[in-house]
């Protein structure tokens, strides 16, 4: 109680004495509640002030399933649990969706296809059995209906394959007796054959006409390896002559040669061969290219020049477009010293309509 007494009487000394304790009491009370005011007013003006402040926001981060912690975090029992409860994915990932269907894809067994099988090929409709589809192995046919892949079916039923039936019948009448298709559809018949890999059919085909005799064009053709590009070359200009001309055909001139060198010699009847042997200095002085759209040759086979006349205009009909040829003579240029080309220049006319 002194104590308590003591450290009153010293709180309130200057302004009391030890007899005046009432008095003092009622200043300190006056004292004591004299700053009330001014806190009522610093805590309304902070409550005023943190009503108008913005709500705090909190991002939540959620993380994959298989996520782990680093091993250089150090974090205590219960910051990990915290982070794990923000970390818990809200639905399964993706992955355990998609992964069921493809089990049990991996476990469905193999498809069971009846004795006959009805076909719906682009629209043209077969019956066959099913042993016949599958006569061959390693064919696209066979390995379509061994049971592993999903086919298509239409309205009625019929498995259907998005092709030009057109000459479907003859692929399957090889599969039922090994026959092939008269000549003029042996070219179609051999497309369908490689769509659908059907190896001895192609193999057949291969060793018939015409599918022989255009080996053999084709081994000639090779020898000049600028030939496709030069019936390009045909085809554009003859286009761009006949539209600037506003005309219904174009004409174009065509060197086609079969020698190494020809070039005759007019005053020296001795050498005037068109396989005599020069120096290369000399042959750079009859390096010559004729004044015409595009030139063919030279060449070494027994196929001549009436040949390679007759593999351009059947190709360009190939094409679609109608071409005439004729021979308008020879190129006469004046090389040196009395030598002159002597290569034969073919006039064609490409007809549009």
């Amino acid at each position: 109680m002194q104590q308590n007494g003591s450290s009153g009487s010293s709180n309130g000394s200057g302004d009391c004495g030890g007899g005046g304790g009432g008095g003092c009491g009622r200043d300190r009370q006056a004292l004591s509640f004299s700053p009330l005011p001014a806190a009522t007013t610093r805590v309304r003006r902070f409550i005023q002030e943190r009503r108008t402040l913005p709500l705090p926001r909190v991002m939540v981060v959620f993380s994959a399933a298989g996520d782990t912690e680093k091993p250089g975090d150090a974090m205590s029992s219960s910051d990990s649990a915290a982070e794990d409860e923000f970390r818990k994915p809200a639905s399964p990932a993706p992955s355990f969706a998609l992964s069921k269907p493809l089990r049990s894809s991996l476990n469905t067994p193999e498809l069971e296809f009846p004795e006959v099988i009805s076909l719906n090929v682009g629209g043209t409709y077969f019956t066959t059995r099913l042993s016949t589809l599958r006569r061959y192995e390693d064919t696209m046919l066979a390995a379509m209906f061994s049971g592993r892949h999903y086919i298509p079916r239409d309205s009625e039923g019929r498995y259907f394959i998005d092709r030009d039936g057109t000459y479907f019948g003859d692929i399957l009448n090889f599969l039922r007796e090994g026959e092939l298709p008269h000549r003029d559809r042996v070219r179609a018949v051999h497309r369908e054959a490689q769509y659908y890999a059907l190896g001895p059919l192609l193999d057949s085909l291969e060793d018939t006409q015409p599918l022989t005799g255009e080996k053999v064009r084709q081994a000639f053709l090779d020898l000049m390896p600028y030939y496709r590009d030069n019936l390009e070359r045909i085809v554009e200009i003859a286009k761009m002559r006949a539209i600037q001309k506003k005309a219904r055909f174009a004409k174009l001139k065509i060197c086609v040669y079969k020698e190494e060198m020809p070039i005759t010699p007019y005053e020296r009847p001795l050498f005037n061969s068109l396989r005599f042997e020069r120096s290369d200095s000399e042959a750079k002085l009859f390096e010559h290219h004729c004044e015409v759209d595009v030139s063919f040759g030279p060449w070494e086979a027994v196929a001549d020049v009436y040949d390679l006349l007759h593999c351009i205009v059947g190709d360009l009909a190939e094409l679609g477009i109608t071409a005439e040829q004729q021979c308008i003579g020879v190129c006469d240029k004046h090389l040196i010293n009395h030598y002159y080309c002597k290569r034969p220049i073919y006039e064609f006319k490409i007809t549009w309509w």
